[in-house]
């Protein structure tokens, strides 16, 4: 995982950052897959920006680690290897169960939580799994909002997309996020009722089993 791009303090987002920010996103809710080649022509019309703001915040997401550049082959998104799976949940485990453990139950984030939790109900009862993928994202994002920090945050934000770029490589998206709907709403149960160190105990389970998951499916997908 590389640092991200960080616009100066105090100034709002350039063109650049922000066309890079709805690139990221894409990658993070599935709408981009890994080993997908990118046509410059293609996202600059429908982003509706230059070519030239393209390509910068194309170079953003290279340093990120989230794009790869090849000369005479354009631009494609990143396919994630199985050290990088390790070290995502590694990071995950040391940001997520800390920012749980110390935070506040009635903490505003705890809003995105639940928001979350219902949309994944919402998607898991519809049959889109994809969508409750996204609703996990969001789900852990509010947990590390508990943090109350802008870089840990952008962190994970950098963290979902090359996460969802290897549940993008896997052929069953309802075996890796069905078993979390629940646990997820467990969590979020405990948090609110101030059990936070419980909370935190659990997560970590849950996070060594949900790469335990990953890592042996995508191991067979990439052999």
């Amino acid at each position: 995982m590389n640092p991200r791009h960080y616009p100066s303090p105090g100034t709002a987002p350039s063109l650049t950052d922000t066309v890079a920010e709805t690139i990221r996103q894409q990658l993070i809710h599935g709408q981009l897959r890994a080993g997908q080649r990118l046509s410059e022509a293609g996202l600059s019309e429908q982003l509706e920006v230059s070519r030239n703001t393209l390509r910068e915040a194309f170079r953003i997401l290279s340093k990120e680690g989230l794009l790869r550049h090849e000369p005479n082959r354009g631009v494609s998104v990143v396919v994630p290897s199985i050290a990088d799976i390790i070290d995502i949940y590694r990071v995950r485990r040391l940001i997520e169960c800390q920012a749980l453990a110390q935070a506040w139950p009635r903490h505003p984030a705890h809003k995105r939580m639940e928001q979350a939790m219902t949309h994944a109900r919402r998607m898991r009862d519809a049959g889109d799994w994809l969508e409750v993928g996204s609703a996990n994202m969001l789900f852990h994002a509010g947990i590390v909002a508990l943090a109350d920090s802008a870089r840990l945050s952008a962190m994970f934000a950098d963290i979902s997309a090359e996460l969802r770029l290897a549940f993008g490589l896997l052929d069953d998206p309802e075996y890796l996020h069905a078993p979390f709907v629940d646990l997820n709403a467990r969590l979020l149960e405990l948090f609110e009722q101030g059990d936070t160190a419980t909370a935190a105990r659990d997560l970590e389970n849950y996070l060594i089993q949900s790469e335990r998951m990953v890592l042996s499916v995508y191991s067979a997908r990439v052999d």
